[in-house]
């Protein structure tokens, strides 16, 4: 799944930018409590301007490659594992125990920002980054605008967005059972969510930063015959982060598939059920 469940959160029509987050809208924290200890210390070089083109393709073909993924997956069982309770973390890892340091109250649009410049700043605004990327506004070409130029460094969002129209044109968004403008047809819910589990600060300075982002996703069509249900996916996103002005921005991001864990023997739901559940649990407005 691309990162791509935007400002409606699982309901496309009419979907503004003080939407985001849907209905019901939960405020939480996941855990934090990052060491300095835990991560290499380096200064990262300024992106170059050509990566940024470079990522958007791949973003894109990552995209394709989860919807094929979620087709083949057909009405099979959705995946849902328990994880274990009292989780600790190893060695490398984030520490799972909240720090008590308040959420950003800002707001780039309907992004959170005003990231702090520090470790926990930078990995806050990847997770963030992430479920914006990977909501389903995406889908559409002007909360996809919106939602790069939030994003991204003013240099690397010019150079995306024509990209990005071409790859979500017309006729891929057909592919996926919508219209042009990316809503789903008249009593079926397109979900598209993207779910941080952790983060890892790869790299850190005070001008420039490496986070990975471990997520997993919700992705496809929940209605009347739909051919492609919504499936799980599990990815990890690196991002590339800049601090322009007073924020975190993302100068170049790619993703890879995994890890994932073994399936659970939890039996899918129904469509009926699955476009409920969309309806009413609202995606998280402010994540980790």
């Amino acid at each position: 799944m691309s990162f791509g469940d935007e400002h409606g959160y699982g309901n496309d029509s009419g979907r503004t930018d003080e939407s985001f987050g849907g209905s019901g809208q939960t405020r939480t924290r996941l855990p934090d409590g990052r060491g300095g200890d835990e991560y290499g210390t380096g200064v990262r070089r300024p992106a170059r301007t050509s990566r940024s083109l470079v990522t958007v393709v791949g973003v894109v073909v990552l995209l394709i490659a989860a919807i094929a993924f979620a087709n083949r997956g057909g009405g099979g069982e959705g995946g849902s594992s328990d994880s274990g309770k009292g989780s600790t973390a190893g060695p490398g890892s984030d520490p799972t125990a909240a720090t008590g340091v308040e959420p950003v109250t800002g707001k780039n649009g309907a992004i959170p920002s005003g990231f702090a410049r520090d470790e926990q700043g930078a990995a806050s605004a990847a997770a963030n980054y992430a479920v914006a990327l990977g909501s389903d506004g995406m889908f559409n070409q002007d909360d996809r605008h919106s939602i790069v130029d939030a994003v991204y460094t003013p240099e690397a969002a010019n150079k995306l967005k024509g990209p990005q129209d071409a790859a979500y044109s017309t006729a891929f968004l057909k592919k996926l059972g919508l219209d042009a403008n990316g809503n789903p047809p008249q009593g079926s819910t397109f979900v598209s969510r993207s779910i941080p589990v952790g983060t890892k600060v790869e790299e850190f300075s005070k001008d420039s930063a490496k986070v990975s982002v471990w997520y997993t996703g919700l992705i496809g069509m929940s209605g009347p015959g739909s051919t492609d249900p919504v499936s799980t996916t599990w990815r990890t996103g690196v991002f590339d982060l800049q601090w322009v002005g007073d924020d975190w921005k993302v100068s170049a991001q790619t993703q890879k598939s995994g890890p994932a864990p073994v399936p659970g023997d939890v039996a899918a739901s129904t469509a009926d059920e699955i476009s409920k559940a969309v309806e009413q649990y609202g995606g998280f407005t402010y994540a980790r």
